[in-house]
């Protein structure tokens, strides 16, 4: 890098840091450092939510995976279809239920559906998964990094994990959504002018070069199932698998459900998540088109390939972005893509340091819920930091791994998504089932999980993961409930409370249906383009 590209790069890292601190001064309790007073704007919401999922490890890891990764292609658009089908199941049933809790976080509506317990076990799920899935953000960046600044990867792992901590740490969650609005327009912009880069580059036409490339440019694939064929990328894997993933993601994990807790009313958490899934389809896009560009640039520059062999395939963009990129605008990609993994990282140790406090620290020890409310800041940017060093750890025991971070990110969280998912939604359909039942689901659902990554993944695609783990919990719950209420008299335990009737916005629900048919009528467009 450049004189230039250091000034920019250092001078936005010293902006993002600025703008925690100045947000911070303003937090003046633990509502304030975890939920921002909710009173945060839907459509900065949805803007947070838009640049936390989609972030350095999407600009790095789909280009690399739709042009280099054995087996990939623009397959993996498929995975944005279930988006708009997850955000109505979000709006309609989840957050509702989180809402009329009131709490931080939203375990706490476990623990008044089912018992402390079933909070506490599904709370160490969230922060077990989530602490990997920071460890993959700081990676991905790093990754970047490491190439751009000509540095080893794990000392660049821990100078970025300090800037990430001390960042986090000064602004709280408003000072996260602050920063990712900002983040997620200069990442986009980024991508746009890599695109473009990349196409200028390119000796010849374009189009009948891509179009050669016949195996990586198909964007259905409807004959693979991903049960024992090896085939993990096709499109009902991808779709259905997607579909539980998301809705656990969004609505079940708190780094994400966090934010739509923000908002002042439930209307304003159902509209960001609308915001969300209309534009996440086009920005994927933007992102697999680098990827799709670098296709025939790859085929044309053979010395440039040669330079990336035994290196992970992440290395693609950021050996590219080094070496052909003019000075200053190399600064300011970097900058967005170190950027935006912050908006990945921040709202992870956050998040993580919500769970901690509230979840775990709070009731085992009484008093730290009754502390002043400075005190209480004070110890939850202490939670931060200790997360931050946590991550920075997972980081580098993930380094030199030959998968690409999209797909490992992506496993560590079908792993425990479907399980986590089921429990949620027996509390919310079952009067009947109590924690026992819960506790038992939960258990059995990450088991085969578990088991499936360490025996069986070339048999079963970590896609339908989420499928295997949701459908484990819920039958294994099932089950020890029927048991119990064979063993007892039924009417010995009372049922918990009616269900509140479902928050079902017609208008939301029809925009987002329209998203998902607009979506597959695109993709199939790409495709007919492609292969005339």
């Amino acid at each position: 890098m450049t004189i230039i590209d250091w000034i920019v790069l250092s001078g936005y890292i010293l902006l993002m840091i600025g703008l925690g601190g100045w947000v911070g001064r303003r937090q003046h309790s633990q509502r304030d450092y975890y939920l921002g007073g909710q009173a945060v704007p839907p459509w900065q919401v949805a803007l947070s939510v838009l640049a936390t999922q989609v972030s350095a490890i999407s600009l790095v890891s789909a280009p690399a995976f739709v042009a280099l990764r054995p087996g990939g292609g623009l397959v993996w658009l498929q995975y944005e279809f279930a988006i708009p089908l997850a955000m109505i199941g979000v709006m309609v049933w989840l957050v509702p239920a989180y809402r009329r809790t009131g709490g931080v976080t939203i375990y706490e509506y476990l623990e008044g559906r089912f018992g402390a317990a079933t909070r506490s076990a599904v709370g160490l799920v969230f922060l077990v998964s989530r602490g990997l899935g920071a460890g993959v953000a700081l990676l991905a960046t790093a990754i970047v990094t490491a190439v751009c600044l000509d540095q080893p990867l794990p000392e660049t792992i821990l100078a970025i994990g300090a800037v990430a901590v001390a960042y986090t740490t000064l602004g709280g969650i408003v000072a996260d959504i602050y920063s990712d609005i900002i983040q997620l327009g200069v990442l986009w912009a980024g991508a746009l002018a890599t695109a473009f880069t990349v196409a200028v580059r390119i000796d010849g036409p374009v189009l009948p070069a891509i179009r050669a490339a016949a195996d990586r440019t198909r964007v259905f694939d409807f004959a693979a199932t991903g049960l024992g064929d090896g085939q993990t990328f096709a499109f009902w894997p991808m779709l259905v698998g997607g579909l539980f993933l998301y809705l656990s993601y969004y609505g079940c994990d708190q780094s994400q459900a966090q934010r739509l807790l923000t908002t002042p009313t439930l209307r304003g958490a159902q509209r960001a998540l609308v915001i969300n899934g209309l534009l996440r389809f086009p920005l994927v896009l933007s992102y697999c088109a680098v990827g799709v560009l670098l296709i025939p640039f790859l085929a044309a520059h053979p010395e440039f390939a040669d330079r990336l062999a035994g290196r992970p395939p992440d290395f693609l963009v950021p050996v590219f972005l080094v070496e052909y990129l003019p000075a200053g605008l190399l600064g300011v990609i970097v900058a967005g893509i170190f950027a935006a993994s912050m908006s990945s990282l921040d709202s992870a140790l956050n998040s993580l340091s919500a769970v901690t406090y509230r979840d775990f620290l709070a009731r085992r020890f009484p008093a730290l819920a009754r502390l002043a409310p400075d005190r209480e800041g004070r110890l939850g940017r202490a939670l931060t930091v200790g997360w931050g060093v946590v991550a920075t750890g997972f980081a580098l025991g993930m380094a030199g791994g030959s998968e690409t971070v999209l797909e490992l990110v992506n496993k560590i969280g079908s792993a425990f998504y479907g399980p986590v998912l089921g429990v949620f939604l027996l509390g919310l359909a079952s009067r009947r089932a109590g924690q026992g039942a819960a506790l038992s689901g939960l258990l059995a659902g990450v088991s085969v999980n578990l088991a499936l990554w360490l025996g069986w993944e070339r048999t079963v695609s970590w896609l339908w993961w989420n499928v295997v783990g949701l459908a484990v919990c819920l039958g294994v719950a099932l089950a020890v409930q029927r048991i119990a209420d064979a063993g007892s008299a039924a009417s010995a335990r009372p049922a918990s409370p009616e269900p509140a009737p479902l928050q079902w916005p017609a208008g939301y629900v029809r925009l987002l249906l329209a998203a998902f048919a607009a979506a597959l009528l695109a993709a199939a467009a790409i495709q007919a383009w492609l292969h005339p």
